[in-house]
């Protein structure tokens, strides 16, 4: 089923299904709440009510001119568990999703029943894994970004096709030879060029970067010292090039809760659609739990 809510002044589009306690599926760039597809109808098999919805400035959610930063996306967030009438949620985040998802934890415990992170360093441990050459280095088309206007512009032009790109370069190489990997491209490739999408999906690069030597970048980076008191699964794949293993290993620090570190063999930047079966196995057994 497909809907929208209303959640912290701006209107989300979201797909659900099942009955049940609440998961809340959170996706990346360049994505919307298609990457959930295998998980969405497994969660609801399971008996948890699954909702994936778009972040907003992606997919035919809101796109206002400003609130990419990660305290309004975790905002967004929380307030949409508000409106879908639970107290809380198991939440799940993949990319952006997973900084929004530790985010909600730190700053909105009581929203996050348990969290599950897929290809994601908690933000402190990211921000500090800049001082990492090969880090940097995997994470270099974020200073691409910063330009005002000409990524938008690329994402969007019909003879340039850096989604597919993005997506060749960040996953493992045994799902890019699918016909499921080639309906993604098409997917997320017309999802970029849905009106202001693009611009959407920069400004929350735009913050990451611009906000580190600022005011409100460090305030974030101070707040989210704070432990995470909900239980906590990381996965992760070996072969991601983006969010390197070594970085992401241990987030745990900052989770007070029960925390597990999973590895997953071979397998790239997206987990929830590269190794399908076995994320939905993890995040139903967890949210179970």
């Amino acid at each position: 089923m497909h809907r929208d809510a209303s959640a912290n002044g701006v209107r989300l589009h979201l797909a659900e299904a099942g009955e049940g306690p609440l998961v809340l599926l959170l996706h990346g760039f360049p994505q919307f709440w298609w990457t959930w597809r295998a998980q969405l109808p497994a969660l609801a098999e399971a008996g948890f009510r699954a909702v994936a919805p778009d972040l907003r400035g992606y997919g035919a959610s809101d796109k206002p001119p400003r609130g990419y930063d990660l305290p309004t996306a975790a905002s967004d967030a929380a307030a949409l568990v508000r409106a879908l009438g639970e107290r809380d949620a198991v939440v799940v985040g993949h990319d952006w999703g997973g900084l929004v998802a530790w985010t909600m934890a730190a700053l909105h415990p009581r929203s996050v029943r348990r969290l599950v992170v897929l290809s994601m360093a908690h933000p402190r441990l990211l921000r500090a894994g800049l001082a990492d050459r090969e880090q940097r280095h995997a994470l270099r088309h974020v200073v691409g970004f910063q330009v005002p206007r000409l990524p938008e512009r690329r994402l969007t032009r019909a003879d340039d096709d850096p989604v597919a790109d993005f997506l060749r370069r960040w996953t493992g190489q045994a799902w890019t030879h699918t016909a499921d990997f080639a309906e993604a491209v098409e997917r997320y490739r017309s999802a970029a060029r849905i009106p202001q999408a693009a611009y959407g999906s920069m400004e929350y690069f735009r913050w990451a970067g611009r906000s580190q030597l600022r005011p409100d970048g460090l305030r974030y980076a101070r707040r989210m010292s704070a432990p995470v008191t909900a239980p906590t699964l990381q996965l992760h794949g070996t072969a991601d090039p983006l969010v390197l293993p070594g970085t992401a290993r241990g987030s745990g620090r900052y989770v007070a809760g029960a925390y597990e570190w999973r590895e997953l063999p071979g397998i790239g930047h997206f987990p929830p659609e590269e190794a399908a079966a076995e994320v939905s196995a993890a995040i139903t057994a967890w949210a179970a739990a």
